[in-house]
This record gives structure tokens, C-alpha cells and sequence, in this order.
């Protein structure tokens, strides 16, 4: 009888060290890397310039406990007075990124824009569904109320800063009177251009008319 519980509990002690070695435990998320800001500066486009917008991201990425990493907001600034153009795609990295949830939103820079064909054919992981604020909550879209899906970028779909003199960018995210802001669609709806990064321009600079164009001056952040 001993030598059959010893055998019993041999056996019950070999299942168990398989059935662990076929299912290991699951491995944990990879860390945010990605998201949409849950508020904006609350200024219209003046965004204390490059660097208020990058305090911005960090400010909102330590509350979720993420501020060990440094984070830029995804915005390009225009040639002015000497300085040379600044473009997105130069601010943050190359990934890969993921979101609150662990979700990959795109491997590289050239599979977040697009670069090769294949790359732009297949497209990158944004939607309303992945393109999360950094708690981890959907960002309210097109037929939501309010609709804020218009986020800030200054750019091209290439994710490059606009060529000339025009406004895109809200005199370098200082200004939240005159000008423009070039937006994206962070749900990529509502017809016709759905570019996450380069859908419209803003109606004007002021809180009140980001607001009226569907957008609530809204930023995407990266981490490096």
C-alpha cells in the first residue's frame, strides 16, 4: 500500500510538472510606450510650445506611474525666425510602441507612417480601439459626445513638418488666437482623409475652436 501512494504521488507530481511545462504562466504586457492625452493643456493650441507639450505628456504619463520614461508629444513646428523646421517623427524614437493595454500600435517608425508600400498598404495598429489615454480608456470619437477625436500634430501624413510659411501649427504651439493647428483622427472616421496625424486643419487656435472642429486639444505621446 506505501509503495502504491508513493507511486500515486510520483505520478500526480510528474502531471503536474507537464501540465506547467505545456501552459507556462503568461507573460506580462509589455509597458505603455503609447497614448492619447486623457485632457489637453486646456489653452487651445498654445501648448507652451515643444517643451510645455512634452511636460504635458510626462505629467499625465508619472500619474499612471510611467514617468520613468521620457515622453514627447508628436508635433511638428514650422521654419520661423532663423529656426529650423522640426518634424514628429524625429521626436520619438523608434519604437516599437504599445498602449495602456499592451497592444502594439506599430513596430517601427516607418510601420507607424507608412514608408514602404507594403507598410502603407497594411497600415499601422491605430483605431479608436488601441489609440487609448494613458489610463487605459477609449477616447470619445466621431458620433460620441462630445466628438474629440481631432489630435493635435502640425504635420504631414509622413509625419514631416509642413514647407513654407503657412500656419499649421499654432505659431509653433505658442498661440491660442491666430492661425491654425494640423490635426489627425485618433478613430480614424468621419469620411474622407481619416489620417491619424494629418486629417484637417483646426477651424483656429482658441480652445473653443479646437473644440468646434470635434477636438478638445488633445496630444499624441511617445515614449523614447
Amino acid at each position: 500500500m506505501k509503495t502504491q501512494m508513493i507511486a500515486s504521488a510520483a505520478l500526480l507530481a510528474c502531471g503536474a510538472l507537464s501540465a506547467f511545462g505545456q501552459n507556462p504562466p503568461a507573460a506580462p504586457p509589455p509597458p505603455m510606450s503609447f497614448f492619447v492625452t486623457s485632457v489637453g493643456p486646456g489653452k487651445g493650441g498654445d501648448l507652451g510650445g515643444l517643451a510645455g507639450a512634452d511636460a504635458h505628456c510626462q505629467k499625465l504619463a508619472a500619474a499612471v506611474g510611467a514617468g520613468a520614461k521620457t515622453w514627447h508629444a508628436y508635433l511638428s513646428t514650422t521654419a520661423k525666425d532663423g529656426q529650423a523646421a522640426i518634424n514628429a517623427r524625429d521626436r520619438i524614437g523608434n519604437g516599437p510602441w504599445f498602449n495602456a493595454k499592451g497592444q502594439r500600435i506599430a513596430k517601427d517608425n516607418g510601420d507607424l507612417h507608412g514608408d514602404t508600400l507594403a507598410q502603407a498598404q497594411l497600415g499601422n495598429n491605430l483605431s479608436k480601439a488601441t489609440a487609448l489615454n494613458e489610463k487605459a480608456e477609449t477616447v470619445k470619437g466621431f458620433g460620441d459626445t462630445p466628438n474629440q477625436h481631432d489630435v493635435l500634430t502640425g504635420s504631414r501624413p509622413d509625419g514631416t513638418a509642413f514647407p513654407g510659411s503657412d500656419d499649421h501649427t499654432c505659431n509653433n504651439w505658442t498661440s491660442s488666437d491666430k492661425g491654425s493647428g494640423q490635426v489627425g483622427h485618433h478613430d480614424r472616421n468621419n469620411g474622407g482623409n481619416v489620417s491619424w496625424n494629418s486629417t484637417h486643419a483646426s477651424r483656429g487656435c482658441s480652445q473653443e475652436n479646437l473644440v468646434s472642429t470635434g477636438g478638445a486639444g488633445l496630444l499624441y505621446c511617445f515614449a523614447q
